[in-house]
């Protein structure tokens, strides 16, 4: 069963209990979300996530409850937390949403060392992999975006999730996180896309985020294999540039801006030099979102160069 397809009520008092199972990509998150405001959205969002069995190993307990019993009622603040620790301060309950997303992402960051954690987004035609690897503001989010509303599939918008022992990518197809202009950017190149509630006033600006389409998540079972490597940057009122970059310029960018390099050490190393030598990498210089999505489209038209 899909989390879509429960009823609402009986959605909303499984997330308040910390029932709420949830199968997202290789992991299994338990939730409890005590706010019951955040109920509708969560499930507009997760919709098409599956529901696995009470008996199936928790790699994430998460939770998002209020602070005090009283801040419930004034001012009201939350607090995040997993496995009994809180590791960040509390905020307002308006800022509630993208509070429980990055929390979970800082929960796979900081545990999920079998795999090495490509801070990029990464999307995939069939089983062959794009790789966007870029600083934030760089535009990645917004490309995963539009790439994921012209038919390739996401594997995930934050995390490049990469199996050091064989370099194949892993699917973690979560909501993919906008900010500011973006937001309405996505609107006017992707009317169809899902977009949860907008959050203004976080530490990023204004926020709101995409749902994963349901054919994305029904694959997260499905590797890839790594054919391009792109270093996305948007600029305003650039021209489209689509440069290649040097194998030094382009390990030092991805091992530097990896989450967990240093904790992985020489199996980091190796699988990174891997990447690169496999896929010749190249930069994005763009400002026109619908010129670089047509701009990879014909990058990755005919089969890569080590196919």
């Amino acid at each position: 069963m899909r989390i879509g397809e429960l009823d609402a009520d009986v959605f909303a008092r499984r997330l308040a209990r910390g029932e709420l199972r949830m199968r997202c990509g290789p992991f299994h998150l338990r939730l409890r979300v005590t706010p019951r405001r955040l109920a509708a959205p969560l499930q507009r969002l997760y919709a098409h996530y599956p529901i696995y069995p009470r008996d199936a190993i928790e790699d994430f307990r998460i939770q998002l409850d209020w602070a005090s019993p009283l801040r419930r009622w004034l001012r009201p603040v939350v607090r995040f937390g997993s496995d009994g620790s809180a590791p960040f301060t509390d905020v307002p309950v308006a800022r509630a949403l993208p509070t429980l997303e990055w929390g979970t992402n800082w929960c796979i960051a900081t545990r999920a060392h079998h795999l090495l954690l490509l801070h990029a987004a990464v999307v995939a035609r069939g089983d062959r992999a794009l790789v966007l690897p870029a600083w934030p503001g760089h535009g990645k989010s917004t490309l995963c975006a539009a790439l994921v509303h012209r038919g390739w599939r996401l594997l995930s918008d934050e995390f490049g999730l990469l199996r050091p022992e064989d370099g194949q990518l892993l699917a973690l197809p979560r909501p993919i996180g906008l900010k500011n202009h973006s937001i309405e950017v996505i609107r006017a190149f992707a009317p169809e896309a899902v977009l949860g509630p907008q959050t203004p006033g976080t530490h990023k600006g204004r926020v709101a985020h995409v749902r994963p389409p349901a054919s994305s998540v029904d694959q997260a079972w499905r590797a890839a294999t790594p054919c391009w490597v792109l270093f996305p940057r948007w600029e305003a009122g650039a021209a489209l540039e689509l440069t290649p970059l040097s194998g030094n310029q382009a390990f030092m960018q991805v091992a530097t801006n990896a989450f967990n390099y240093e904790i992985l050490g020489e199996a980091a190393f190796s699988a990174v030099g891997r990447l690169i030598a496999r896929c010749p990498p190249q930069r994005l210089r763009y400002s026109s979102l619908a010129e670089a999505v047509r701009a990879i489209e014909r990058l990755t038209a005919s089969a890569p160069a080590h196919a």
